[in-house]
């Protein structure tokens, strides 16, 4: 009994100290229910409740920092398991990768258009220079065939220097490469988007000169991709 008494007010000392349930139960070594009992009778003043508090917070704080701890050491390990995988591209296989590329995401030859040439848009950088190596590399593309357009939200007129600068240095092209830009309008005042901050350098569209050619060849590209894929048979 006196060992249990000696127990119970340790427990509502280190309460009042503000430490948390978690806390208490590594020292005081009683069920957790037994302590609900005996810290629901111990009444807490203004000052302890306001120490209790913070202590709280502080503790969520050290939580949720272990937690960003180990989801950052986690993800570090998928990414490395991960690039083991892959293995260093032939031609044939960066050629067959930049067709795939443009298939989702180039501008296609429409039937009621006929002519039109090469035009990729994404706001990935890491998608622009891939494209931009594919058409250099694979394509044999001359620079000065390459012609470029950026397109932002009007919220960010002010920052068109940078973002042309932006897209220079991400491109290796002169930044007077980058004089057509245009301006997105949205009528919408709110948005959850997350691409509107300080890091948004809007949408570059890539487009190749005389192209119509080329456009025609990476249809037939893709469409053969696709038949070869359909003779895969289910092991």
């Amino acid at each position: 009994m006196i060992k249990k008494t000696s127990e119970k007010e340790k427990a509502i000392r280190l309460r009042k100290e503000g430490k948390t349930y978690s806390d208490i139960l590594r020292l005081v070594p009683v069920a957790k229910s037994t302590l609900a009992i005996w810290l629901s009778e111990a009444k807490l003043s203004i000052p302890e409740k306001q120490k209790f508090t913070e202590a709280k917070r502080l503790a969520s704080l050290r939580g949720g920092q272990a937690k960003k701890k180990q989801r950052i050491e986690k993800q570090n390990k998928i990414f490395s398991e991960a690039k083991t995988k892959i293995k260093p591209l032939s031609e044939y296989e960066f050629f067959l990768l930049g067709v795939a590329l443009y298939w989702a995401e180039g501008t296609k030859e429409k039937e009621y258009r006929p002519g039109s040439g090469v035009a990729f848009s994404n706001m990935d950088p890491m998608m622009i220079i891939l494209f931009l190596k594919w058409l250099e590399k694979i394509c044999k593309i001359p620079k000065y065939m390459i012609g470029f357009e950026i397109m932002v939200h009007e919220s960010h007129k002010e920052r068109v220097e940078e973002v042309r600068r932006f897209w220079s240095k991400i491109t290796g092209f002169s930044i007077n490469n980058f004089s057509k830009v245009y301006f997105k309008r949205s009528k919408i005042k709110k948005t959850n988007r997350k691409n509107i901050g300080k890091k948004y350098y809007g949408v570059l569209k890539i487009h190749v000169r005389k192209s119509s050619e080329l456009v025609r060849k990476i249809a037939s590209w893709s469409e053969t991709i696709f038949e070869e894929v359909l003779k895969i048979k289910d092991k």
